[in-house]
């Protein structure tokens, strides 16, 4: 018997493999090595992603000390980065992206090998959506249901809209009715 997957649960700190990417991408000029490195290093020693039931905080830096915190409601996009180095590491980075009107990303989340479960997770919040929550009514077809359910489920919905209409009142005439009749000439 398979047993049911465990919930995802996110890391709090980033993967090893980042910093190993930081230092590699630091070797893009190679003289300036040292003082690329350092930061790099530093960053990923202080970096911390904490999850929780309202939205995602990230927060890096010794020195000058920086934090993102980013509701779950407030993400409009999340997009997967992952360029030939991290693809290579097994990485990607993930960004998301709010309606305050930048061009890119409010967030960056890096460092996380499974990054599509983190997506995933991700939508799930931001949509409201738990884990053990069902949509109430009739339930969703899948993409394998059969014609016959579709059907059923499309009549369930047709019955619901239809006892919703006829639980509102009924419209009020907007024009003057009244008036068409009393607006012949009353001159004669």
């Amino acid at each position: 018997m398979e047993q049911p997957a465990a919930p995802f649960q996110p890391r709090e700190r980033p993967d090893p493999r980042l910093l190993t990417y930081y230092l590699l991408s630091a070797l893009i000029i190679p003289p300036l090595w040292p003082i690329l490195a350092l930061p790099l290093y530093f960053r990923y020693h202080t970096l911390r992603y904490r999850f929780d039931n309202e939205g995602i905080s990230v927060r890096w830096g010794i020195l000058f000390r920086r934090e993102i915190v980013l509701n779950y409601a407030r993400i409009q996009d999340i997009q997967i980065r992952a360029n030939v180095v991290e693809r290579w590491l097994g990485l990607a980075r993930i960004d998301l992206q709010t309606a305050a009107g930048n061009a890119g990303a409010e967030m960056t989340l890096e460092g996380f090998p499974d990054y599509e479960a983190l997506r995933d997770f991700l939508y799930q919040r931001m949509r409201g959506v738990t884990s053990s929550a069902r949509p109430t009514g009739a339930a969703l077809p899948s993409a394998s249901s059969s014609p016959d359910e579709l059907t059923q489920v499309l009549r369930e919905i047709a019955a619901e809209l239809r006892q919703l209409r006829e639980s509102l009142p009924p419209p009020v005439p907007t024009g003057n009715a009244a008036t068409s009749e009393s607006g012949k000439d009353a001159s004669c």
